[in-house]
C-alpha cells in the first residue's frame, strides 16, 4: 500500500500508455484491442475513485493561504523590509568577502555575528534564518495542501558557452482540492468513451484506441504535473493524438476541423511557451544562500539553483512584481500571454470558432472528451497559473475576464438558439456554460470561484451526456437536423427520458449539479459585478428557451413522416444497453451532487480560500517571509 500511495500518480498518468504499447506490440484481434484500452482505463478510473476517497480534506494548509489583506499587509510591513534589507546587505558583505579573497569559512559565520559585520540586529537575522528554513521544499505538501506528491530531478542541463542556457526541470507531480474533482472526471469520461467508441469505430481500430489512451495520458498529466516545464509537455502531448482522432475518424469535414484544431491550439501553446520561459528567467526567490550570496531554489535532490519551473516555488517568489518586458509590466505581458493561450482552450470568445467544427467532425467519444474535458484546461490553467503566479495582474484583468464571461454566456446561448444542427446546438452551449468559470472566476470571492471550480466538473458531466445522447440518435438515422426529428417520444420513450434529462441539468434545474454551481457563480460574482451578473443571467432564459424548443420539436407532437420512415426501414430503435451503460453513471452524478455537493466542494475549499485571499489583496503571493513572521 506505501508503494501505491507514493507512485499513484505517476500509475493513474502512464497506465494509458502502458496499454498503448501493449496493443500496438501484442494485440491482433479487433475486441482483444479494445478490452485492452478498456483495462487501461479502467486503471485510472479505480485509483481516482481511491484517491478521492482518501483524500484528507481536513489537512491543515498554510495558515497565510487564509489570512485576511489586512493581517498580511501587517505582517509583511513588520519584518518584510528589514529581513530584505539585511539580505541585500550580507549580500554586498559576501561579495566583499569573497573579492578580498579570505577564506570561506568567514561566510559561515552566524547569529548576531553576522548582525554585528552588517549592523543588523540579531532577532531580524533569527527571522531571515526561519524564513529560509520555511523554504523547504520537503514541507510544500503540507503547506500548500498537496498530497500524493512524487518528485524528482529530471535533467539539469547547462549548455557550455552560454551561462543564461541553464534549464532546471524536475518530474514534480501532486494533488489538492482543485485537480482531484477532474482527474476522476477525466477517468470516468475516458472510461465511458471507450465503451461508447466499441461499435462507432469501423477502420484503423488499433490505431485510434492508441490514439486514445496517448491522449488520456497527456490529459492526466496536465492535472497532476506541478512543474511548468512538465505541465507545457503534456499539454502539447494531447495536441498529436487529437489531430489524428479528427483528422482520420472524422466526419465530411475532418481535415479542415483537424488543421483549425491544431493551429489554434497550437498558437495558444506558443504563447504559453514563451511565457514559460519569461517567467523561467524572471523567477527568483527570496530565500539566499548564505554561502554564495545569491537567491536560490531548491531542487528535489537538495541542489541550489537561481531558476526554476517549480510552479509552487513560483508561487512563492513574486520576484516580477517590479520587473518589466518591451518596456510593459512583466507580470501584466506575461498574465495576458498565458490567459489568451488557456481562453483558446476554453474556448473564450473570439478564439471559439475552431470549437464547432471539431465537434461537428469529431466521433462521438472523441467531442465527449473535448467537450468534457479539453475545455475545463483552459480555465484550470488560469486557475493553477495566472492566479497564483501573477495575483496582482488577476486582480487587474478581473474586469476583462467578466465582460469576456458575460460575451460568452450570451453568444454562445443565442448562437445555438439558431443552430438547426443537434450537435451543433451542443457545441454552442458549451461555450455558453464555460462563460460560468469566467464570471465566477472574475469576480475573486469564495463563492465564486468554488462556483467556477463546480461549473468546471458539473459540465463536463452534463456536455458529456449531451453528446453521447447525439451519437445515439445519429448512429441510427446518420444524420444531426432537428428538423428531420418530430414524435421520438413515443417511439424512442428511454432515449427521449435521459435527453430531457440532459437537458434539464444544462438548464440549471434545482436538484441537478448544475443549479448549484450557476447558483455559487452568481452569489460571487453578484458581490463584486452587479451588472454583468444581470445581463448574465439573461443566458440561462436562453438557455432554457431553446434547449425546450429542441425538445418541442424533436421529441413532442406528431410522428413526422421522416420517423416513420426510419422506422420502416428499421433505422429507429430504442438505446441499448451499453448506451445506457455510458449514460447511467454522469446521470448519477449529476442526481447526486445536485443534492449532496458538498464531497465536490470540500476539495475546493482550501484551495480556493488561497487564492481568494491572495488576489483579493492585491499585494500578490505571501513570500516566505511572511510565513516566517507567521510561524514566529
Amino acid at each position: 500500500m506505501d508503494f501505491l500511495n507514493e507512485h499513484l500518480l505517476s500509475i493513474m498518468v502512464f497506465a494509458p500508455v502502458v496499454g498503448m504499447a501493449v496493443i500496438w506490440l501484442v494485440a491482433k484481434s479487433d475486441n482483444v484491442v479494445k478490452w485492452i484500452a478498456a483495462v487501461a482505463t479502467a486503471v485510472p478510473l479505480v485509483l481516482a475513485v481511491y484517491l478521492f476517497n482518501t483524500y484528507d480534506r481536513k489537512a491543515e494548509v498554510d495558515p497565510t493561504l487564509s489570512l485576511s489583506p489586512a493581517k498580511i499587509d501587517e505582517v509583511r510591513s513588520k519584518n518584510q523590509k528589514a529581513i530584505i534589507d539585511y539580505a541585500m546587505k550580507y549580500n554586498a558583505w559576501a561579495a566583499e568577502v569573497r573579492r578580498r579573497g579570505e577564506d570561506a569559512a568567514a561566510l559561515r559565520l552566524e547569529g548576531d555575528e553576522k548582525g554585528n559585520v552588517v549592523g543588523i540586529p540579531a532577532e531580524t537575522v533569527r527571522a531571515w534564518y526561519q524564513s529560509t528554513a520555511s523554504h523547504d521544499p520537503a514541507k510544500w505538501d503540507k503547506r500548500h495542501g498537496l498530497q500524493f506528491v512524487e518528485r524528482a530531478v529530471w535533467f539539469n542541463v547547462q549548455i557550455a558557452g552560454l551561462s543564461w542556457a541553464k534549464f532546471n526541470v524536475e518530474y514534480f507531480v501532486g494533488v489538492d482540492g482543485t485537480s482531484i474533482a477532474m482527474i476522476l472526471l477525466t477517468a470516468l469520461i475516458s472510461f465511458i468513451c471507450i465503451f461508447a467508441s466499441w461499435e462507432n469505430i469501423k477502420k484503423h481500430i488499433k490505431g485510434y484506441f492508441c490514439m486514445f489512451l496517448l491522449l488520456e495520458t497527456g490529459m492526466m498529466g496536465v492535472f497532476c504535473a506541478l512543474d511548468f516545464f512538465l505541465f507545457f509537455i503534456f499539454w502539447d502531448v494531447m495536441l498529436l493524438p487529437m489531430y489524428f482522432l479528427i483528422g482520420v475518424w472524422g466526419g465530411p469535414r475532418k481535415e479542415y476541423a483537424a488543421i483549425k484544431f491544431f493551429l489554434y491550439t497550437f498558437a495558444g501553446g506558443v504563447l504559453m511557451l514563451l511565457a514559460m520561459i519569461a517567467i523561467y528567467y524572471g523567477s527568483q526567490s527570496t530565500s539566499f544562500d548564505p554561502r554564495y550570496g545569491q537567491p536560490f531554489f531548491k531542487l528535489a535532490d537538495g541542489s541550489l539553483v537561481q531558476h526554476t519551473f517549480n510552479l509552487m516555488d513560483l508561487a512563492y517568489a513574486n520576484s516580477w512584481s517590479t520587473a518589466s518586458l518591451l518596456g510593459m509590466d512583466f507580470a501584466k505581458v506575461i498574465w495576458v500571454a498565458l490567459f489568451i493561450g488557456f481562453a483558446i482552450k476554453i474556448p473564450m470568445f473570439p478564439f471559439h470558432t475552431w470549437l464547432p467544427d471539431a465537434h461537428v467532425e469529431a466521433p462521438t467519444a472523441i467531442s465527449v472528451i473535448l467537450a468534457g474535458i479539453l475545455l475545463k484546461m483552459g480555465t484550470y490553467g488560469i486557475f493553477r497559473m495566472n492566479f497564483p503566479l501573477f495575483a496582482e495582474a488577476t486582480k487587474w484583468a478581473s474586469g476583462a475576464m467578466v465582460v469576456f464571461g458575460a460575451i460568452n454566456i450570451l453568444y454562445g446561448a443565442f448562437c445555438a438558439m439558431a443552430q438547426k444542427d443537434l450537435k451543433k446546438l451542443v457545441a454552442y452551449s458549451s461555450i455558453s456554460h464555460m462563460g460560468f468559470c469566467l464570471l465566477g472566476m472574475a469576480a475573486v470571492t469564495p463563492a465564486g470561484m468554488n462556483g467556477a471550480m463546480f461549473q468546471m466538473f458539473n459540465h463536463g458531466c452534463i456536455t458529456a451526456m449531451l453528446f453521447l445522447l447525439v451519437g445515439v440518435i445519429y448512429d441510427r438515422v446518420h444524420h444531426r437536423q432537428i428538423e428531420g426529428f418530430g414524435g421520438l417520444a413515443s417511439k424512442m420513450p428511454v432515449y427521449t427520458a435521459f435527453t430531457g434529462f440532459a437537458f434539464f441539468a444544462a438548464m440549471g434545474l434545482p436538484g441537478l449539479s448544475g443549479f448549484i454551481s450557476e447558483a455559487l457563480v452568481f452569489l460571487g460574482a453578484f458581490q463584486e459585478f452587479q451588472l454583468a451578473t444581470v445581463l448574465s443571467a439573461i443566458g440561462i432564459i436562453i438557455t432554457a428557451a431553446y434547449l425546450l424548443w429542441t425538445i418541442q420539436r424533436m421529441f413532442l407532437g406528431p410522428v413526422t413522416d421522416r420517423v416513420l420512415a426510419y422506422e420502416k426501414e428499421g433505422h429507429l430503435h430504442e438505446i441499448n444497453l451499453r448506451e445506457v451503460g455510458t449514460l447511467a453513471p454522469l446521470a448519477v452524478m449529476v442526481i447526486v451532487f445536485g443534492f449532496y455537493p458538498a464531497p465536490v466542494l470540500d476539495l475546493f475549499k482550501s484551495g480556493m480560500q488561497g487564492l481568494t485571499t491572495l488576489v483579493a489583496s492585491s499585494t500578490g503571493i505571501m513570500p516566505n517571509v511572511v510565513l516566517a513572521a507567521v510561524g514566529g
